[in-house]
């Protein structure tokens, strides 16, 4: 302890008296694993960097299907295999969103959609078949 802060203990702490017990520094984006989604397609994470906490989903990437948020590769830790060092190998532009190339809502059709479309509608009936 300083001469100062003796003689003062609300004296201003000099950098040199702070000490850190870490020799190396701690990594800046890490993971938390927490439990799978509902789904069970994907698992709940909290994610801490640039000094903010971050809640989201850690899902695989699927061949065909659109990439939403970014790309990451996971570290597991040694001490806490629950804890995991980030390195993102793609963040989407800053600002991108989708854009529809029509107004109005997505046109969205599922395969459940297309097969059922055939048993409720069926086909149009011909001229001839109305009296």
């Amino acid at each position: 302890m300083s001469d100062a802060r003796a003689k003062d203990p609300l004296a201003k702490v000099e950098p040199a008296d702070v000490t850190t017990t870490s020799t190396a520094a701690p990594a800046k984006d890490i993971v938390l694993l927490g439990p799978p989604t509902a789904d069970g397609a994907g698992i709940h994470v909290l994610r801490a960097r640039d000094e903010r906490i971050e809640a989201g989903e850690l899902r695989g990437l699927q061949e065909g299907r659109p990439i939403t948020g970014e790309i990451v590769t996971l570290q597991p830790r040694q001490d806490n295999p629950r804890l995991c060092d980030v390195k993102q190998s793609y963040s989407p532009p800053a600002g991108a969103t989708l854009q529809l190339g029509h107004k109005g809502p997505a046109k969205v059709a599922t395969e459940a959609y297309r097969e059922g479309w055939d048993e409720v509608f069926g086909t149009k009936p011909s001229s001839k078949d109305l009296n």
